[in-house]
Parts: structure tokens; C-alpha cells; sequence
């Protein structure tokens, strides 16, 4: 580990660095930058091809010189920004003095200089790079990370759909289950969740100081600027136009994408405790490496780290992504700066998001399945049979089903035998009575198991 990485005040530029690589170039201050420079390349392009006298369009060489720029953005250039944010105290008028910078060995583009950030307000390029950063993230990096948790628990549904399992409700012994019924669950609850988060529209807008279009009316009262501003949001940076705004886009589509990140992690973290609990009933053996300690002092164990660290990593990141979706969508008149610092913590709140889908899926890679232990479970739990024959016995019109298995079994351990001799009591056919009797805790799973490989 670098100098840097040990003296991070983060974690995850620090011990998790490696494991969030793909979302740092996209979430980052870098990352931040690289938008900042691809919204005004992408305007001042739009500009040159309005239609305007005093802006004719650009050569071909120009626009290839512009969006290489944006193509080869690197962390020089990033510094290169910063060393003159120094000076202007101002982010994005630092973004527009650097790319005016690059103009000037052409002459085409040095002309047309002052056309770069024309009618520009700050938030009008800000909004549509935090937007681009999060289109970015949910779609290269987000979402197939929870692609890669479905498919995996898909997996395991259908390779366990017939494995019995004993139900606890409550903690308590419950009508039996599969092993692959319980993923399956969870997996038709994710495929939902997941659904939710790329179904949010990503929302943009560049309409100027106060949302009226003000200033570009002054310069060209008679140009459409409403439909203008809608092409390049749509067009040329792909994202959804919002035409009603105050100085910042509202945010509100933020806030629906956080939530709806939120509740995927929660759907993770109500996973990763019942994987946890299943261990240590011993339904779920966890393969070992050479080399490994699973205690400092005792030899023996082999601890479900990663299921532990993916409950605290999704914790921290839906306690931020609540505060992002909370606080967002709220600024005082036409815009405060609340919002500015708050926004530079979505990399941090996704990234526990990432680091929680990498713990689990690193846990589930380890997990064994102990049929010996879930079969031993069953047969020691006869009392969960009490269900299927008080229903046979509704269904035959029998007096007092439900208060009789219950002066049979509840609160006491039922064996084979014992439930046997209940059942030849009954004045039941004895087809009925035979039916029963060759029902076991393993078998009493209804249609579990097909619904398994449905998920």
C-alpha cells in the first residue's frame, strides 16, 4: 500500500482503493473535470451550428481538435485546471479559462474564444456533468454489479431448488422451505429494485441564470433557445431536458435514483443477515484458503467476514444516499450552495454501494452448501407437520383440528413416531391417513421448489 493510500481519511481510497478502480475516473474531482470539459466543448459546438452570423460553423478540424480534448482529458490536464482554479477562486470559470487556453495555436478556434461558456450559467454546465458522472456509474458500473449478484443468486435458486430446508419465522421453527426458494426471494426482489434504478430518467438543463433563458434572449431575441438548449441535452449529451428550473436543475431525479439505490441495498443487507444466520445454523459451509486466520486466537474458526462487511458498507452508503435524497432537492429561492459540497460526497455514497456488492459477492463465491446439516435440521423438527395435518383435517370436517395438533406439538419435540400414532387416531380414509404418514419434514415443501427455478 502507497504512502497515500495509508494516510487516506477515506477508506475507500485507502484499504478498498483497488476495489472501487472502475467508479473513480467517473465519480471523482477528476471525474468531475472531464464533464465539465465535455458540456462546454458540446455547446460551443451546438453554438457554432445555430445558425448565427457572428458564429459560423467549425471545420472539421476544429470540432475533431474540441472533442479530443474531451477524449484525451487527463490528470495533467485536470492539474493544469486546478493551478488556475488558484487564481479565479471559481471552478468552472477555471474549466472555461483552460479550454480557451487550448485555442491558442488555432486560429479558427481562438476567434470564436469568447463563444465558449456563452449564456452560461456555472450550474448550467455543473448540473449536466454531475448528470453525465451518474449515467456513467449507474450504467457501467452500478448496475452490472447487481447484474453480476442477480445472475449468481439465479445460479444458486436453481442449482438448490429441491435442497429442503427448515423455515424459522419468528426464529422459530416454521413450515419447510428449499434452499433455492429463499434465493430465488431475493432474487425476484433485486430484478425489481434493479429495474427501479435504470428506469430514472437523468436530468439536465442550460437555461441560464435563473431557469428563464435571460441572457440568451439579450443576444438573439428571436432564436428558440428553449428548443436549442432541449438538442444538445438530448442530442448531444444523452441525457433527459428538464424545461422547469430555478438556477440548478432540482435534483429530484437524484433523489429518486438514491432512493431507489437504497432500496436494492436494503433488499443486500436483509440478504446478507439471513446468509449470516444460515452459517452459523450450518446450512452453509464457507471454503478456506491457505494461509487464512479467521481469529487472532482461536484456530478453529472461519468467520463470514464478507457478509458482515457487505451489512456495513451497504449501512453507510444508504445513511448518504438518504442524506443526498433528503437534502438535495431543497434550495433556498433560486439556489443556495448547499447543494455543492453535498454533491461531491455521491462518489463516497455509491462507492460503499460498490465495496457492499463486492463484499457479498466475494462471500456467496465461498459459500458451500451442507445438505447433511439441513437434512439433520428437518428430522429433529416433526412438529412443523402439524400444519399439513390440521388442514387434512379441516378439509375432512374433523372437530377441533387446529386446537388438537396444538395440545400435540406446541412448545414440545415431536418425533416420527409420536406424530404416526397421532395421525392413526384420526377418523380419517385411510388413504388420508397413509398420505400423512409418508409425509416428511423434507418432503412438506409445496411447490417450492418449481418456483425456485422461476425467479
Amino acid at each position: 500500500m502507497t504512502l497515500s493510500a495509508l494516510t487516506a481519511l477515506s477508506p475507500l481510497d485507502g484499504r478498498y482503493a483497488p476495489k472501487l478502480a472502475a467508479l473513480r475516473p467517473l465519480l471523482s474531482e477528476f471525474g468531475l473535470m472531464h464533464r465539465r470539459v465535455q458540456v462546454e466543448v458540446e455547446w460551443f459546438i451546438a453554438l457554432s451550428d445555430a445558425g448565427f452570423a457572428e458564429f459560423k460553423p467549425l471545420s472539421e478540424a476544429a470540432r475533431g481538435l474540441l472533442r479530443g480534448l474531451v477524449v484525451r482529458f487527463s490528470e495533467a490536464d485536470a492539474q493544469a485546471i486546478k493551478d488556475i482554479e488558484k487564481t479565479t477562486n471559481h471552478d468552472v470559470k477555471a474549466v472555461e479559462y483552460w479550454l480557451k487556453s487550448r485555442f491558442d495555436s488555432h486560429d479558427e478556434l481562438k476567434t470564436a474564444g469568447e463563444f465558449v461558456h456563452f449564456a452560461c450559467t456555472s450550474e448550467d454546465i455543473n448540473n449536466t456533468s454531475h448528470a453525465l458522472m451518474l449515467k456513467a456509474a449507474r450504467d457501467t458500473v452500478l448496475l452490472p454489479a447487481v447484474d453480476r449478484l442477480i445472475e449468481r443468486l439465479r445460479g444458486m435458486a436453481t442449482a438448490f431448488a429441491a435442497v429442503p430446508m427448515l423455515s424459522r419465522t419468528h426464529g422459530q421453527t416454521a413450515s419447510p422451505t428449499t434452499v433455492g426458494k429463499e434465493v430465488a426471494n431475493v432474487v425476484a426482489r433485486l430484478v425489481q429494485a434493479r429495474a427501479r434504478i435504470a428506469d430514472v430518467r437523468i436530468l439536465a438543463k442550460m437555461n441560464g441564470a435563473v431557469g428563464n433563458y435571460n441572457a440568451h434572449v439579450a443576444a438573439w431575441p428571436d432564436f428558440d433557445w428553449e428548443s436549442f438548449s432541449r438538442r444538445v441535452v438530448e442530442q448531444q449529451l444523452g441525457l433527459a431536458f428538464n424545461p422547469f428550473t430555478i438556477q440548478i436543475e432540482p435534483h429530484d431525479y437524484m433523489a429518486e435514483l438514491f432512493d431507489a439505490t437504497t432500496r436494492c441495498n436494503t433488499i443486500l443487507i436483509d440478504w446478507s443477515r439471513d446468509v449470516w444466520g444460515y452459517i452459523s445454523l450450518g446450512y452453509f459451509k464457507q471454503k478456506t484458503r491457505a494461509g487464512e486466520i479467521g481469529s487472532s486466537t482461536m484456530p478453529h474458526k472461519v468467520n463470514p467476514i464478507d457478509f458482515e462487511n457487505a451489512e456495513g458498507n451497504y449501512g453507510l452508503a444508504n445513511a448518504l444516499l438518504t442524506h443526498l435524497s433528503q437534502k438535495l432537492p431543497i434550495s433556498r429561492w433560486q439556489r443556495d450552495l448547499t447543494d455543492s459540497t453535498v454533491l461531491r460526497n455521491m462518489g463516497v455514497a455509491l462507492g460503499y454501494a460498490v465495496l457492499g456488492h463486492d463484499s457479498l459477492a466475494r462471500g456467496l463465491d465461498k459459500l458451500e452448501l451442507n445438505e447433511a446439516a439441513l437434512a439433520a435440521d428437518l428430522d429433529g423438527a416433526w412438529e412443523v407437520l402439524a400444519e399439513a395435518v390440521q388442514t387434512v383435517m379441516r378439509r375432512h370436517n374433523l372437530p377441533n383440528p387446529y386446537e388438537r395438533l396444538k395440545e400435540l406439538t406446541r412448545g414440545k419435540s415431536v418425533t416420527r413416531e409420536g406424530f404416526h400414532a397421532f395421525i392413526e387416531t384420526l377418523e380419517l380414509p385411510t388413504t388420508e391417513r397413509e398420505r400423512l404418514k409418508a409425509m416428511t419434514p423434507g418432503s412438506y415443501t409445496g411447490i417450492a421448489a418449481r418456483l425456485a427455478t422461476r425467479a
